[in-house]
């Protein structure tokens, strides 16, 4: 038989555990782990060639006999994730150049059709007797956590996979941006004009909310990823934006969302306030990132010179549903690219004056600048209510007042 001959070929190259030997034929029957295929293969070949039967008699030349000690690194996993909550794990495996390369020798020399990886058959083996050991399932599709068998290293990795919840944040502080940035002058390491915190702005309301989110689930830090963002010099007020907060590492998975909402708007009480709706997961994070709903803003606009009521409003008629093309703001240039956007006013209206300005409630597509929209940033934006009237105006203060909800992620 020509599997006899191949397994004749594969015992020619010296000492095989039972494990390795199966594994070469791995795919051939079902059934059976690779040890005993191997096993089996073993007498077989002796019985086909009349000779005495002659087990393993020294160290396997392809592994250094590592399923030997499958039960060792089980035992060593579960050490390492003592303490760390989850229910689905999958094993990893690091293999050893001098493995790699055996194996690959055999396949290559012999034309192997056949065989299972080394690699495939540690990871299932180990992921089997850690699932008899912590009572966890190893699930290789939607893992909680992976733990590494580093083999050339002779230790156990553990990654934690992050968890994900949805919700909307009110901004109600002027002067906070939405992310962490790095102080400008020293790129984060620290210095004397950040007072060695490395950052650029003491809080954000990524840090405001994701504080409690650390402290509760023993997390190494957590992510914001916003339905667009607000200047730092405005608020969001109204309904609120909506938010993906993505968990990183954490040691603890399972909590009332009711109880974290809270922690979190005590904690940054009349900063920022929080309405956490769901348990959400990693394809959240692109839905809410690519939303391209519409944005309302209340300002107050200061406009130079004398006019009228009618001027006003003829020029704010002008800009209703009107396609404005911006060019990339002065303020932002040095950060984005600089080219020619177009977005539309989808409403503009005369909200009546306040401390001497403009009131105005504008809705516009995401991605419109509200500011230059009024200022008409020296030409850039096209048209501008600034343009339009003829004399310089400005926003001197901001609101984002709604935010249109985020696909299918459950925040509308």
């Amino acid at each position: 038989m020509v599997i006899l001959e191949e397994v004749g070929k594969v015992l020619s190259y010296g000492e095989i555990c039972d494990h390795c030997l199966g594994r070469f034929f791995g795919r051939r029957s079902h059934g059976l782990t690779n040890c005993e295929r191997g096993a089996a293969l073993r007498v077989a070949w002796h019985l086909a060639q009349d000779l005495p039967f002659r087990p393993q008699g020294g160290d396997c030349w392809i592994c250094g006999e590592t399923f030997s000690r499958v039960a060792e690194w089980a035992d060593r996993v579960a050490a390492a994730v003592d303490g760390i909550e989850f229910g689905r794990f999958v094993i990893g495996t690091r293999v050893p150049p001098l493995t790699a390369e055996s194996e690959e020798v055999v396949w290559s020399d012999l034309s192997l059709q056949h065989a299972e990886p080394f690699k495939s058959e540690m990871n299932r083996e180990v992921g089997k007797a850690v699932a008899n050991l912590t009572g966890k399932t190893a699930d290789p599709h939607d893992p909680e956590l992976v733990a590494i068998l580093n083999l050339p290293e002779d230790r156990v990795e553990v990654q934690i996979n992050p968890v994900f919840f949805s919700g909307r944040y009110r901004k109600l502080e002027r002067g906070i941006p939405q992310t962490h940035w790095d102080c400008r002058a020293c790129r984060g390491k620290g210095c004397e004009r950040c007072n060695f915190t490395g950052k650029q702005y003491q809080d954000s309301v990524e840090e405001l909310i994701g504080r409690p989110v650390v402290r509760f689930l023993h997390a190494e830090k957590a992510v914001l990823h916003g339905s667009g963002r607000e200047d730092i010099d405005a608020r969001m007020i109204g309904s609120g934006r909506p938010f993906v907060m993505e968990v990183v590492a954490p040691r603890r998975r399972s909590i009332d969302l009711s109880l974290l909402q809270e922690a979190i708007n005590r904690d940054a009480a009349g900063r920022v306030e929080v309405v956490l709706e769901r348990w959400s997961r990693k394809d959240d994070v692109e839905i809410i990132k690519s939303n391209k709903g519409y944005k309302k803003y209340r300002i107050l606009v200061e406009i130079d010179g004398t006019f009228t009521e009618g001027e006003l409003q003829s020029a704010i008629e002008a800009l209703k549903g009107v396609k404005v093309h911006q060019r990339t703001p002065q303020r932002v240039a040095h950060r984005r690219a600089d080219i020619v956007r177009e977005r539309q006013v989808l409403d503009i209206s005369y909200q009546g004056m306040e401390c001497g300005m403009v009131a105005l409630e504008v809705t516009g597509e995401a991605g419109l600048y509200i500011k230059e929209l009024v200022s008409g940033d020296g030409g850039r934006t096209r048209p501008s209510l600034a343009g339009l009237l003829g004399r310089p105006a400005r926003v001197c203060t901001l609101d984002v007042v709604q935010v249109q909800g985020a696909g299918n992620t459950g925040v509308t």
